[in-house]
């Protein structure tokens, strides 16, 4: 039975509806499992060669984004958070190596406390606040789904570098007109999301600087 971005955006905003917490997040990560399992779905967002990364869809009431990335080269981003949202990663070729760090201490110091390796058709959350960072191969496909658009953050700070940030696509090459119409469908009963008000942190371990930022590095088109 296939499982599309339609049904995965469905099923996304019914768990939201009802557990918008860490909870329903996991459920979040499980569905996005079963997404990346889907060959239909790999071929149509993740097939191509071209590189960078394509919004292929946000959420009209929970704001909820999912995005697809196709990374020619090798990358290894900074310890970081997103704010007050959230983020849950699929890996569809190749791997990721993931890192989360601790809170930082008074002196904004952090310590790698769990370091794990995502495989193809593996997921996993970093919630609201959780320092982590990540290393993928060259080659490396996934997905990420956030609980926000990330544009919605603040975009200039202290020490923060400019940011490298593209307009998004709205939508991804070869989606089909019915699955467009029904994922820009609004549910009955949706509550609207008050979206994230914080910026993301970049954090050096050695130095203890903190810098808000608007990309840690990944880019877009």
């Amino acid at each position: 039975m296939t499982y599309s971005l339609v049904d995965f955006c469905g099923d996304v905003r019914a768990i939201l509806a009802e557990s918008d917490n860490h909870d329903g997040r996991q459920r979040v990560r499980r569905q996005l499992e079963a997404l990346l399992d889907d060959a239909d779905f790999r071929a149509a967002y993740l097939g191509a060669d071209e590189d960078g990364m394509t919004q292929i869809y946000e959420d009209p009431d929970f704001r909820f984004c999912v995005l697809a990335y196709k990374m020619a080269a090798a990358h290894s981003s900074p310890p970081h958070d997103h704010g007050d949202s959230w983020a849950v990663y699929g890996q569809a070729l190749g791997h990721t190596d993931m890192t989360v760090w601790s809170q930082p201490d008074e002196g904004n110091r952090i310590e790698p406390k769990r370091t794990f390796r995502l495989e193809a058709g593996q997921a996993d959350l970093f919630d609201v606040r959780e320092i982590h960072s990540i290393s993928y191969c060259h080659g490396a496909k996934f997905v990420r789904v956030t609980g926000v658009d990330m544009r919605a953050l603040s975009r200039g700070a202290r020490g923060a570098r400019p940011s490298q940030e593209r307009a998004l696509s709205r939508g991804a090459r070869g989606a089909r007109p019915s699955q467009e119409r029904a994922l820009s469908r609004g549910a009955r009963g949706a509550r609207p999301s008050q979206g994230s008000v914080e910026p993301r942190r970049v954090f050096d371990p050695e130095t203890g600087e903190v810098h808000e930022v608007a990309s840690v590095g990944t880019s877009r088109r």
